[in-house]
């Protein structure tokens, strides 16, 4: 069970995890000691998975970012696994999740550009069959954050 220093921790990792020990601690009001000590025991039950740099995918001309949906009349264990492998084994994808409801999968794959996603489709495509493909490009990202809503577990 998480409690309020645990909470405060959690919310001041997912800003900013390279903080140093000592201003994590002040932050959420506890010496560098304990502050360390909840941090491991954080990570150690699985509430923290990593820490990690974010990007910049525009900087590293990585800034197309497209939604592909995908529907299978194939819905076997074979058919989903070999997908799943083949999904995932492609560096563009950065989100991959299976639906309910009239998509079957949902994949977020960067870019360069459109020539790119084109051979990102078509190693797909040659891989493995699929009922339906439709790509959405996005136009503009409004929100994007990684920061889970930490406040509605108080």
């Amino acid at each position: 069970m998480l409690d309020d220093f645990d909470r405060k921790i959690l919310a001041t990792l997912q800003v900013n995890s390279s903080l140093s020990m000592q201003d994590i601690a002040e932050r959420v009001g506890l010496s560098s000691t304990p502050c360390w000590r909840r941090i491991q025991k954080l990570e150690s039950s699985g509430y923290i998975k990593r820490r990690v740099a974010l990007l910049d995918a525009e900087k590293l001309n990585l800034g197309v970012s497209v939604f592909i949906a995908v529907k299978t009349n194939q819905h076997n264990a074979e058919w989903a696994q070999k997908f799943r492998k083949i999904v995932t084994s492609f560096p563009e994808v950065v989100d991959f999740y299976r639906l309910s409801g009239d998509v079957d999968y949902l994949i977020r794959a960067v870019v360069s550009d459109i020539r790119a996603y084109d051979d990102l489709y078509q190693r797909l495509i040659a891989k493995i069959d699929l009922h339906d493909v439709s790509s959405m490009f996005t136009m503009e990202q409004i929100k994007s954050t990684t920061e889970l809503p930490l406040a509605s577990l108080a």
